[in-house]
């Protein structure tokens, strides 16, 4: 099992997600079956966080915690930048570099 720094960077959890695809056999994932995950990941998120609201699901259905569906749909993030060569930081701070350009509204209902 690979191990994650006390305090890692972005690039530390790219590296991480790496490592831990290899060791669970789902490196040979193609970028579209990892982009279906992160999917799945986020309805899974979406279903915590009605849960976490108070908002009426099946009763039959396993639900997750929030801190737990926001840690998968990080692990699959990193997994496609990983596929597509991605520096998450980097692309994280370039994109911030634009919105600090736009001109941000509130808007209120019409």
């Amino acid at each position: 099992m690979p191990d994650l720094k006390a305090q890692p960077t972005l690039a530390d959890y790219q590296e991480y997600v790496s490592k831990l695809e290899a060791e669970r056999v789902f490196e040979g994932n193609t970028l579209q079956q990892s982009a279906l995950l992160l999917g799945e990941e986020i309805g899974e998120l979406f279903k915590a966080l009605r849960k976490a609201q108070k908002m009426s699901l099946d009763k039959k259905s396993v639900v997750g915690s929030v801190d737990e569906e926001l840690a998968d749909v990080l692990i699959y993030l990193c997994s496609i930048a990983n596929r597509l060569g991605i520096d998450l930081e980097q692309a994280f701070r370039d994109k911030e570099e634009v919105n600090k350009k736009r001109i941000w509204e509130t808007t209120q209902g019409d």
